[in-house]
């Protein structure tokens, strides 16, 4: 891309963090890049990665994928062996009782969680009513006030 300063790229391609400064972007050198830059200043170029084709506003190649190895060819698995006796089938009670015991701790905390926010509920609608109440104290007090001094003025006071 074709920009006045390094900020100014940055800004045009939309990132605030420094591309310059942690090697992700660089300042172009390739003079084929440089002019198709300048034709459309401002605006990011794009390549297929892995590309040598010339930068563009809209890239038509694809990038150039090396063969895949080729595969050898696949054994046939081995049949098991018999063995004299089937083994015998894991013991999974205590598997099960802990996983019981995880999903009762999840539930009782679950619980606790929905007792918590409740309280909290509660306290909020305390702590409003309470400041409810102080504002309309308060402007009460503040009108007694007003009146008072009102009449201590009226009365020959000075303040």
């Amino acid at each position: 891309m074709a920009a006045p300063s390094q900020a100014a790229a940055l800004r045009a391609w939309g990132t605030h963090q420094n591309l310059f400064a942690s090697g992700e972007a660089k300042v172009a050198t390739d003079e084929a890049a440089v002019a198709a830059a300048t034709a459309h200043p401002e605006t990011p170029l794009r390549r297929a990665v892995g590309s040598s084709d010339p930068f563009a506003l809209e890239p038509t190649s694809l990038p150039k994928v090396p063969d895949a190895p080729k595969k050898a060819p696949a054994k046939r698995p081995e049949k098991p062996k018999a063995s004299a006796s089937p083994k015998p089938a894991a013991d999974r009670s205590k598997l099960d009782a802990a996983e019981k015991a995880l999903r009762a701790l999840d539930e009782q905390r679950k619980g606790e969680e929905a007792d918590l926010r409740r309280e909290q509920e509660a306290f909020e609608a305390r702590r409003e009513a309470a400041q409810s109440a102080y504002v309309d104290a308060r402007k009460a007090a503040t009108a007694k006030v007003v009146d008072a001094r009102t009449a201590y003025r009226k009365a020959g006071g000075e303040d």
